[in-house]
């Protein structure tokens, strides 16, 4: 890390509300952990990618900090965090690389299994005190197209195909979105399946975020998910939203659409960490490369490259601004036993997604001033490139989407029949 590198990591003050908290000493203390393996993260990122997943000295170093177990209620051995220190811990690994921030992004939905019944949280948790990475991941639980279920006595006979369950290389369980009829009408839930009872097809090869083990999971023959084992859609908020009953921490004390908003905030703090990472990279390059076709010492010494510097920083700490007020307003609210309205809820996940947006230009920018210097596949600009510009086509967060639904809010339209930024009431 570069002398130079402190002036854009994350500092302990607030940005958010006044008297807001900040991070709290445990978020703070995990935080510096991860920061300090970034070497580790960046020397095997490639390997990673290589391997579409954490190489073990990667995954097992995260572990160690218990980055795998941020939302995990303390008597599992988590720490329950709020959003403000989802944003911090989430954003150090992405600092070093995306997918490392990545893969701490989808083991905080961990959360989600506790909003199932008792009998499997039990079961679930039985298989998870020794555990290395995220004991649990999701795959296709709010898709367009899910797994197809049929109702028996004692449960669902389950079959399907899901995308996009980040981390399933390493995880133990895994929840998964699917439909059944009743009558006559279809009516979706998610199911907790064990690792027993899926295979892990070997269809991540991608331009970005190579490294997520963001693979598709397959039940190619009937699994029989016990009726336990299965929540519907339409009770997730109310089974959310109880868990305050059940654990300590303030990641169980949110309302639904507080922790809808947590969520959100988990998965933009993965563009913050990568923005800062590629500003501190490109300060050091910028200072040490010769310009190819002007009489500059060095790239940093051309105007071009300072009129850069300057757009890209205010981009940066913009929507790192409103990223931290936007968590320190959830953790504020939670506290004070209040959630979002919808309509809040979907203006600030627009929010979010434009913060997002920022470190994704701010990113491109950097790339093409550096220059062609930045393509080796071994130097962490163009992964953090490469990185950004597949998170931002992810369905939560892409612009366009999220804008319609804000913005029928600021029209005073009638909203979607959706909560948290787009999920269908079903």
């Amino acid at each position: 890390m570069n002398p130079l590198s402190k002036l854009n990591q994350p500092t302990d003050s607030s940005v958010g509300p006044i008297k807001a908290p900040g991070p709290s000493p445990e978020a703070i203390q995990m935080r510096d952990a991860i920061l300090a393996l970034t070497p580790l993260l960046r020397e095997t990122a490639w390997e990673s990618e290589k391997a579409t997943a954490l190489v073990p000295e990667a995954l097992r170093a995260l572990d160690k900090t218990g980055f795998f177990r941020i939302t995990l209620p303390e008597k599992f051995g988590g720490s329950a965090f709020g959003a403000r220190d989802l944003v911090e811990v989430i954003a150090a690994a992405s600092y070093a690389d995306g997918s490392a921030g990545w893969s701490g992004f989808a083991a905080s939905g961990i959360r989600m299994v506790l909003a199932f019944s008792p009998q499997a949280v039990d079961e679930f948790s039985a298989q998870i005190t020794d555990w290395v990475g995220p004991a649990a991941v999701g795959a296709s639980i709010f898709s367009n197209i899910v797994g197809q279920a049929k109702r028996t006595d004692e449960g669902f006979l389950v079959t399907g195909k899901w995308m996009y369950g980040s981390g399933c290389s390493y995880a133990a369980w895994a929840v998964v979105g699917i439909e059944w009829q009743e009558d006559d009408k279809p009516v979706r839930g998610l199911a907790l399946i064990s690792r027993d009872q899926y295979e892990i097809l070997d269809d991540w090869y991608v331009m970005g975020m190579g490294a997520s083990s963001s693979n598709s999971i397959v039940a190619k023959n009937e699994i029989f998910v016990p009726a336990y084992r299965v929540i519907r859609h339409a009770d997730l908020p109310v089974a959310l939203g109880a868990l305050a009953q059940n654990y300590e921490g303030l990641t169980y004390r949110m309302g639904p659409m507080a922790t809808m908003l947590s969520t959100a905030l988990a998965n933009i703090a993965i563009t913050l960490g990568m923005a800062r990472g590629c500003l501190d990279c490109f300060v050091e390059q910028a200072n040490k490369r010769l310009p190819f076709n002007l009489p500059y010492e060095t790239v940093a010494a051309t105007p071009s490259t300072q009129v850069v510097a300057g757009l890209v920083h205010a981009k940066i700490k913009a929507a790192e601004a409103l990223i931290l007020q936007t968590a320190d307003e959830v953790d504020a609210r939670t506290r004070r036993a209040e959630d979002f309205l919808p309509r809040e809820e979907s203006l600030a996940t627009m929010s979010l997604v434009y913060a997002a947006n920022l470190c994704g230009e701010a990113i491109d920018e950097m790339q093409l001033c550096i220059g062609s210097s930045t393509v080796s596949l071994r130097n962490p600009i163009q992964r953090f490139a490469r990185d950004a510009r597949v998170m931002l086509t992810h369905g939560a967060i892409r612009r366009d989407p999220a804008a319609e639904i804000a913005g029928r809010h600021v029209l005073g339209l009638a909203p979607f029949n959706m909560f948290a930024g787009g999920l269908a009431q079903r």
